[in-house]
């Protein structure tokens, strides 16, 4: 696994390099940019690499894993100290890694869903500094959360189709984020009560070739649907366990981030971390799209 995260990385690394970073020469202080020994593709894989230890907080993850077992394959590794201070400039890299690499998995079928991202305990929000004034309470169905929702859509595959970070606040159902969640979408997406979508936005995105079949709350009339879209709409479970995964098994979601930066960094790592997983939540019966 190690391996195959580091070919493939690498190979993006010397485009990217070559496309955003050779004629780079300041950070914009007047001070030339300073060259260290690790590459940059060693870092991306360090930092994809770490859900996939077990390891309870990236410290002990990188003191007693890599310093240890991995200092053969990575011959100039750095202090841990250094090493978060590298990791920043990682971020970019990670998040256009992960869009390239979820660009294509459009199926004809996509399921829709958020999962809370929880930055602090509920008894300590008010003091809570490190997030103050970016991170909001939101309300999921198991209770209020402070701290940030991950949108993701997947199709059938389990593979990731799209994503996006907001405040904790920001409905599912929001104009501005549908549409950017959406748009290299088309055919079917699936989704719950949450995702009911006014008619004019939803027409707009029927015209662009993409329908949304959502559960209907109580107090709405029933609606007649496909008995493939039925199926499809039962199965809808399929992305939770997606969200269970990356939260719970790969260690997404924790309240220890001492940085916005620290944030980004953990929520894309474990994202191209997931992207490389080869057993991923699926369905298993094949449905006819019409």
């Amino acid at each position: 696994m190690l391996t195959t995260i580091f070919c493939e990385i690498d190979d993006f690394c010397k485009q990217f390099e070559k496309q955003a970073v050779k004629n780079v020469l300041t950070n914009g202080n007047h001070k030339r940019r300073r060259t260290f020994k690790i590459s940059l593709s060693e870092i991306m894989t360090i930092s994809i690499f770490y859900p996939y230890s077990k390891y309870i907080d990236f410290k002990s993850y990188y003191e007693m894993h890599v310093l240890v077992y991995l200092k053969n394959e990575f011959k100039n590794l750095p202090s841990y100290t250094r090493f978060l201070e590298l990791k920043e400039k990682a971020i970019v890299p990670l998040i256009i890694f992960s869009r390239l690499k979820s660009m294509n998995n459009c199926t004809g079928i996509a399921y829709i869903d958020s999962f809370p991202l929880n930055v602090s305990h509920p008894k300590r929000i008010s003091s809570h500094k490190t997030f103050k004034g970016v991170a909001e309470r939101g309300k999921t169905s198991t209770g209020w959360f402070y701290g940030f929702k991950l949108h993701l859509t997947i199709n059938q595959f389990g593979d990731i189709i799209s994503f996006a970070i907001t405040p904790g606040n920001v409905s599912d159902n929001n104009e501005t984020l549908i549409k950017r969640l959406t748009k290299r979408i088309h055919g079917k997406i699936f989704g719950d009560k949450g995702y009911l979508l006014n008619k004019k936005l939803y027409e707009s995105l029927y015209l662009n070739g993409l329908q949304f079949i959502t559960k209907l709350k109580k107090n709405m009339n029933n609606k007649l649907i496909k008995l493939e879209d039925k199926y499809l709409l039962r199965k809808r479970g399929v992305i939770e366990s997606v969200g269970s995964l990356l939260k719970e098994s790969m260690s997404m979601e924790h309240a220890r981030h001492r940085s916005h930066s620290g944030l980004l960094s953990h929520v894309f790592s474990t994202i191209c971390a997931y992207i490389f997983r080869e057993k991923k939540p699926s369905i298993s019966k094949q449905v006819r799209i019409s």
